[in-house]
């Protein structure tokens, strides 16, 4: 830094020993040899040097590429030694049992929490965290909070729970809460509670409820609430119905979450997205649990639902298909027998084919349609565990409770909703989170092994230990980038879990 110091007593080190010296060095450190060593200085500054340093200090796959936004290996490496979070500050202890869920405002000047005793908490994000407020949700026969989020302008908490009905059934509630005064301002039940439900816009939220059709038959209906309900005149519609979705094989909806396609414009996160897509096609797996650079290729998809087939090459309409599979059975012309649940598929599957509404067409959003959104949740169709993730979109004279009370008119022979769109992951999904600008996905889930086959609905694949971190991009529904492996879970896999994901510009939680 000073060209006028006199180097004439430092030793000229050869490279190589400059480098073994750097590397045992804090980069704090260097920099202050540069003050001493015009030679150090250059040194300090080595592009290769950084990226070594790099690499072997964070202890980092070398397959694992530099933040796209990263100008040089110095600055990622200084971004990431003072980014990273490693000093507990505070410890919050208010809670009197498991806290299950934070998430904070879009401000970032408050968070909540949410517990199994219950309540569910608002916080002050200041330099000194303090409780704002505390909801007790037991008086409303609620088991505990699950789940909470913040509309888009911060004035409206949403906070999902578990309510306990009669008979001691198990079903799901949300309410809404208001940032200015705290007061409950509506309650909306949701069933299944694993749904959790989520904000639409700054006064709609989406719920949703189960209804049975057959031991393993169902369908799941997706509504949409106004907030205010509580205030609304009575002239006002308060509850729309979004979608009617027919499930197969004990799988049902869950997770819902909105994706804003106008967010798109903004600049993507994954700046070398060609060069990921056409290197790996096929989007192995990173292992970052051990020091081997092994890949595993990706599992073939599975058919989409039956539910999105067309009739088949001899155009035989599904209700003529319906009534010869009945004349089959009546006849006894099935070979081999059946069980009870493989019928009651396959009758579902015939009927939902001439009942369901086409899915819709031109699904990637255009200059023209950039206000659509998609509804995005886990589902599946072989097996209750999620395995699939729907996509549905949601068109702007959808997005208001105005209108029917049981939304668009319909055909008697559209009483089912398609999805526009399925991912197949091939594996248990136990966690979902968008990026910031709303183009991509990331979704964690536990695979399945590679030629696994279900032979009944009840009793899904055994799952893998290792956590997989799959990126898709929403703007052309394939996944990019390659797969993280980094962590373990034991939970067996007829157990229901869900480990939440969050997502900034640099990292994920």
């Amino acid at each position: 830094q000073n060209d006028t110091m006199d180097t004439g007593s430092c030793p000229l080190l050869p490279d190589s020993v400059l480098f073994e010296i750097f590397l045992y060095l804090d980069h704090t450190d260097v920099l202050s040899a540069g003050l001493v060593c015009r030679q150090w200085h250059a040194v300090a500054r080595d592009e290769f040097l950084w990226k070594e340093l790099f690499y072997r200090y964070y202890r980092v796959s070398r397959e694992v590429p530099r933040h796209p936004a990263a100008v040089s290996w110095y600055g990622e490496f200084q971004r990431l030694y003072d980014t990273i979070p490693c000093v507990e500050v505070q410890a919050l202890k208010e809670h009197s049992d498991q806290v299950l869920h934070l998430s904070f405002s879009h401000s970032g000047g408050l968070f909540a929490s949410c517990s199994k005793d219950c309540t569910v908490k608002i916080w002050s994000n200041e330099l000194d965290i303090s409780l704002q407020h505390s909801s007790n949700m037991r008086p409303y026969n609620w088991s505990y909070t699950q789940f909470s989020q913040f509309n888009s302008d911060d004035s409206l908490l949403l906070v999902s729970g578990v309510f306990v009905g009669p008979h001691n059934s198990s079903s799901g509630e949300i309410a809404v809460i208001s940032m200015e005064n705290f007061t409950l301002l509506s309650r909306v039940r949701n069933k299944p509670y694993d749904v959790f439900g989520c904000w639409l816009n700054e006064t709609n939220l989406i719920s949703g409820n189960l209804h049975r059709i057959g031991r393993i038959t169902s369908c799941s209906v997706l509504w949409l609430n106004n907030a205010f309900q509580g205030v609304e005149s009575e002239n006002v519609n308060v509850v729309k119905r979004l979608f009617k979705i027919q499930n197969l094989n004990a799988s049902t909806i869950r997770t819902v979450m909105v994706a804003d396609c106008s967010r798109y414009d903004s600049p993507d996160l994954l700046l070398d997205y060609e060069e990921q897509l056409a290197a790996s096609s096929t989007c192995p797996i990173f292992d970052l649990g051990t020091d081997s650079e092994e890949e595993e290729a990706k599992p073939k998809q599975t058919p989409e639902p039956a539910a999105q087939e067309l009739p088949d090459e001899r155009g035989v309409m599904a209700e003529d298909g319906l009534q010869q599979f009945f004349d089959d059975i009546m006849e006894d012309h099935t070979r081999p027998a059946m069980t009870e649940t493989e019928l009651e598929t396959k009758v579902a599957e015939l009927f939902v084919r001439n009942r369901t509404k086409p899915p819709e067409l031109n699904l990637l959003p255009t200059d023209s349609n950039s206000k659509m959104k998609y509804l995005i949740f886990t589902t599946g169709c072989l097996t209750y565990s999620p395995h699939q993730i729907g996509i549905k979109r949601i068109l702007p004279h959808q997005m208001t409770t105005a209108g029917p009370v049981l939304g668009e008119e319909r055909r008697s022979d559209e009483f089912f909703d398609s999805l526009d769109h399925v991912i197949d992951i091939h594996g248990h999904i136990i966690g979902m989170g968008l990026s910031p600008d709303h183009r991509y996905l990331y979704v964690n889930s536990r695979a399945w092994p590679r030629d696994c086959v279900i032979s009944d609905p009840m009793q899904p694949p055994p799952i893998a230990e290792e956590i997989d971190l799959h990126v898709f991009d929403l703007k052309t529904m394939k996944e990019v980038k390659r797969a993280l492996r980094a962590h373990r879970a034991y939970t067996p896999n007829e157990e229901c879990f869900f480990i939440f994901l969050d997502v900034s510009r640099d990292f994920v939680a």
